[in-house]
């Protein structure tokens, strides 16, 4: 049995390279064209290139979506872009439009072709029609609970890759028109405006019946499914993916490492205990900006999972600085400062090689070596004193007491 990926999203190279280095097997991101993320920085080919061989580097793979719904005129130039993902070492692509699968296979024979959730594949006759046409991993919709993911592993002989983390959709797997009838921005083609999160009132014919102070959101709660990752890896599913090509990289860090060990402590150990996955839950928490639930996986769809009245969105301030270098004989690191802190502050570090380590601020210096009692400049460049050894790529948390 291999053991199973771990896929990342990312909108950016930065993005890409920290989920890389925070433990993903595998990454996946937009291209400048084709994408359903059109909002997101997204990769031209310089990029891309880059990307693949950072990738290689870690032994990661790289998937570029290529997954909105096309019409006729979007495949001017397909063929060329195919070709181009396929020369710069690109492993897969991601697809929408099963019309794609033929042309991939004769213009880019090394990509995979993965299908996307948005076909909404929840049965295994789907699945294996899919694997007919030339498909070479299927992504599940959302929709299907862990007793159906069961049912169709046990039926298929096509890869199978299954959402675990992030952002839901409160229609069928995105297929939905609120965002083009409202905005002219189309979900289907890259541009959802997410109307079903705005705050609506209610009518009944010309009467406003909806309380003002608590106006209605048909938001669904994001997805979280830690307690189903050891079932999905015995039912050998190829890929865990993780939702949010728009979130920041303390987000991708934050999450990608945190199922990184708990995977890592399945296939160790064999199983996860309660007390494990209590802890794990805690540390996914602190990435949390919208409450979370189980999705479909338990088989039920009430109420609870929506978020009703409020849309739920929050921002975290939490995450406070971000590494660039560190001089071991100083013990001084170069941060980058994301959100307000100050001196006295009691502080967070985690990272690829570091595991919540902590300390209290008790030095810090700007670049003409002036020290700083208060950090409150976004992206200043600061020098910190520490205790213990940090590395490029880390990153501060403030504690919450």
């Amino acid at each position: 049995m291999n053991k199973v990926e771990l896929l990342a999203p990312a909108k950016d190279l930065a993005k890409a390279k920290i989920a890389i280095m925070y433990g993903a097997d595998a990454v996946y991101v937009g291209g400048k064209f084709y994408s359903l993320r059109s909002r997101a920085s997204n990769f031209d080919l310089k990029d891309l290139k880059e990307l693949s061989d950072f990738a290689k580097k870690y032994k990661a793979k790289v998937y570029v979506t290529v997954n909105i719904v096309f019409h006729d005129d979007d495949y001017f130039g397909i063929k060329e872009y195919l070709r181009v993902l396929d020369s710069i070492g690109i492993d897969g692509i991601i697809i929408s439009s099963l019309g794609l699968i033929p042309v991939v296979k004769e213009v880019a024979p090394h990509l995979e072709c993965h299908i996307s959730t948005q076909l909404s594949s929840l049965n295994s006759s789907a699945v294996e029609v899919l694997k007919s046409f030339g498909a070479d991993r299927v992504v599940l919709g959302r929709e299907a609970s862990m007793n159906q993911i069961e049912e169709i592993a046990r039926k298929v002989s096509v890869p199978l890759e299954v959402f675990i983390h992030g952002g839901m959709c409160s229609n069928y797997s995105g297929r939905c028109v609120l965002s083009n009838r409202m905005t002219l921005r189309d979900a289907n083609r890259g541009g959802c405006a997410h109307s079903c999160r705005w705050k609506y009132h209610l009518f009944d014919k010309d009467q406003i019946i909806s309380n003002p102070n608590c106006l209605l959101s048909m938001s669904s709660k994001d997805l979280r499914a830690s307690a189903y990752v050891e079932r999905m890896i015995r039912c050998n599913i190829a890929s865990l993916k993780i939702e949010g090509r728009m979130k920041s990289e303390y987000y991708i860090g934050q999450v990608v490492k945190t199922y990184r060990k708990m995977i890592d402590e399945i296939y160790e150990k064999g199983f996860l205990s309660e007390e494990r996955l209590a802890y794990y839950d805690e540390e996914l928490s602190k990435a949390e900006n919208r409450p979370s639930d189980d999705g479909f996986l338990s088989g039920s769809c009430d109420n609870s999972k929506h978020l009703y009245g409020v849309n739920g969105a929050g921002v975290t301030h939490d995450y406070v600085a971000f590494v660039h270098a560190y001089d071991e004989t100083r013990n001084i690191a170069v941060i980058e400062v994301k959100n307000v802190f100050g001196k006295y502050d009691d502080i967070e570090v985690f990272g690829p090689d570091i595991d919540n380590e902590r300390f209290k601020v008790e030095f810090m210096f700007d670049d003409k070596w002036n020290e700083v009692e208060r950090a409150n400049k976004p992206t200043q460049l600061l020098y910190i004193r520490m205790p213990f050894k940090v590395h490029k790529g880390d990153m501060f948390r403030r504690i919450a007491l």
